[in-house]
């Protein structure tokens, strides 16, 4: 496995909600990344489906750090300046989700990423997709992260 970006490293670490989520990261490429969350007890709305913010917050996870991911090369960070969502079919408890985030529009201060997420257990249908727009900026805004650079 590649190894990540000392920046994403530590959002890995610092990501409090992402591990409570389960949400595991892999970077395919910088502007390229996957998520994978298995859906808990805690996601569900109901005893038959995940909430809806659970996978809104696992798209958000996807598309922002897609940005993110090719943001870091430049010395950026990236926040969320909108999204949007489009779901297709219900998702289950226990079912695995794969998130697919690629970013396509890098300008000097926005970043657009679209996504997608499957269900693994459900012959990868599709359950959702969605775009997001995202601010980049110097990282030597967040203290958090500038001692990386």
């Amino acid at each position: 496995m590649k190894k990540l970006h000392p920046v994403l490293e530590k959002y890995n670490e610092v990501n409090t909600f992402g591990k409570v989520m389960g949400m595991q990261l892999t970077v395919i490429t910088p502007g390229e990344i996957e998520y994978r969350m298995r859906v808990k007890h805690d996601h569900l709305s109901n005893p038959l489906a995940a909430h809806g913010g659970a996978v809104s917050a696992l798209m958000d996870g996807v598309l922002g750090v897609a940005a993110l991911s090719l943001a870091v090369e430049e010395a950026k960070l990236v926040s969320t300046v909108e999204f949007k969502i489009n779901y297709f079919a219900p998702i289950r408890p226990g079912d695995m989700l794969t998130g697919r985030g690629k970013v396509v529009f890098a300008g000097n201060r926005l970043m657009s990423s679209e996504g997608t997420i499957i269900c693994e257990n459900r012959k990868g249908i599709t359950v959702c997709k969605g775009l997001g727009t995202f601010n980049a900026y110097p990282i030597d805004k967040n203290s958090l992260f500038s001692e990386d650079f």
